[in-house]
């Protein structure tokens, strides 16, 4: 039932159809579990951009300068940044389903005082924690993704939990300024992620199961060793004590190290990390030109953000499409892609971006019909999706078993980024105005262009000279 291993008393998989390894799950189980996943990550980041229209309002109410609310957005973002080095080895020890409960349990009960806060200090503080505890999703899924799924099924689920990182993000400004301007007021921006918080949590324990390989084979050892009284059974992960230095080699060390030394981390991530800083720089940009400067209401001056989640979307089928008619061809008849394979997408998304934000820039000024601007969110977004995904998925193709250091140190940095864009984002825009503040983050954009292309084309032989990504093509 189970020990099918050389190794004396290690308990292993009894063979490659053994229905306990999550890669033979049912496929309700596996896209069920996936869409769950999606659910989690779309509310934790729809909770780190709803209170971004509510800063306004409790500006105000507390007496404080509105760069000091804007905190309440960039700490809960910052704590995505720290969130992982906790819930990452708590993953390779105790498995995906215990740290998410715990993670998801902290974003919930923290939501608690912003909602019932009487003073700036106590948002500022929890928010942070919320974020904090909103890491677990962002630092485990990615791992929960690859235990379910062969490459090509990856892909696709990749896309969900992106696609949801990106609506969750989105959606949070559009609820959130209707929300505040309603009866209901600022505070229902923590009950409206708690709440739905809450009942995914519950679901989570009740019908979710663990994906990871060794934690389940732990799981089956202990009951073997029951069944049949032989207590030298045990999972091969019972041998491993997670040691601190451990930790801080994988997780703090090791990351510092390979952005400093190796060009394909340190040029995607940095490309990734302007992706993110813009996507929450715009929740202080799309107010401030379409509810400032048009005179629209806060709610309807959060509905442009809708055009950019379409981006979104169609920036999804582009990679959707990439990964069925080309890259599954590729890996059916070799049996293994490149990992330069996955920048295709990117090329492409590289330089929608820059027309999306030019765009945006130059059809900002009220006395043009608001039409053109909105719909400058649609390349944009598919930018933002494009080269965000296949980023992601090519730092992990081409770092292969040290994915969890590179996306560690990629996670960090981004983090900070998002968190840095969301501070200078209102003094930037009322100083330079839309169209060139836009203007500006449009020809940094171009300045990044090359990056997937010069990968694409160099990625192979830099990848052969690096100490760090395994080269087997």
């Amino acid at each position: 039932m189970g020990i099918q291993n050389d190794l004396p008393n290690i308990v292993d998989w009894t063979d490659e159809f053994d229905f306990g390894n999550p890669r033979n799950f049912s496929p309700v189980t596996k896209w069920g579990t996936t869409v769950h996943y999606g659910l989690v990550t779309f509310i934790v980041t729809f909770a780190s951009s709803i209170f971004s229209t509510a800063t306004e309002v409790t500006s105000e109410l507390f007496g404080v300068s509105k760069d000091v609310m804007h905190l309440a957005t960039a700490l809960n973002v910052l704590g995505f940044a720290f969130g992982p080095l906790v819930f990452g080895p708590l993953s390779e020890v105790y498995g995906r389903k215990t740290p998410l409960l715990l993670g998801l349990l902290v974003f919930c009960v923290f939501n608690i005082p912003v909602a019932v806060a009487t003073n700036v200090e106590t948002i500022l503080i929890c928010r942070f924690i919320v974020g904090f505890g909103g890491a677990a999703p962002l630092a485990i899924v990615g791992g929960a993704l690859v235990d379910l799924f062969l490459p090509i099924e990856r892909g696709i689920a990749v896309c969900i939990f992106a696609g949801a990182t990106f609506m969750g993000s989105i959606f949070g400004p559009i609820v959130g300024g209707y929300v505040t301007e309603s009866y209901l007021g600022w505070r229902w921006t923590a009950w409206l992620t708690l709440i739905p918080g809450a009942v995914l949590w519950a679901i989570l324990l009740l019908f979710i199961p663990e994906t990871y390989g060794p934690v389940i084979l732990k799981q089956r050892a202990q009951k073997l060793r029951f069944d049949t009284g032989n207590w030298a059974l045990h999972g091969a992960i019972e041998e491993h004590r997670l040691e601190l230095g451990d930790v801080a080699q994988r997780y703090l060390v090791r990351p510092i190290v390979m952005l400093c030394r190796e060009p394909i981390l340190a040029l995607v991530t940095v490309y990734m990390s302007l992706i993110y800083g813009i996507l929450y720089l715009f929740f202080e940009a799309y107010p401030i030109s379409f509810s400032v400067k048009r005179g629209w209401s806060l709610g309807v001056g959060t509905l442009p953000f809708l055009s950019l989640g379409l981006g979104i979307v169609l920036g999804g089928v582009v990679v959707l499409l990439h990964l069925r008619l080309r890259y599954a061809k590729i890996y059916e008849a070799a049996g293994k892609v490149p990992p330069e394979e996955r920048l295709i997408p990117m090329m492409f998304g590289s330089v929608a971006l820059p027309i999306g934000m030019f765009w945006f820039a130059w059809t900002s000024d009220p006395d043009i019909h608001w039409v053109p601007q909105v719909l400058a969110g649609i390349p944009t977004g598919i930018g933002i999706m494009t080269i965000f995904i296949q980023g992601l998925v090519y730092i992990i193709d081409t770092y292969a078993q040290l994915s969890n250091s590179a996306i560690a140190a990629n996670v960090f940095l981004r983090s900070w980024v998002g968190a840095g864009f969301t501070m200078f984002a209102t003094s930037m825009y009322n100083k330079l105005g839309v169209s060139w503040a836009s203007s500006l983050l449009g020809f940094i954009c171009v300045s990044l262009i090359p990056v997937p292309f010069l990968f694409h084309k160099y990625g192979q032989v830099i990848r052969k000279k690096s100490r760090y990504a395994p080269f087997a093509d």
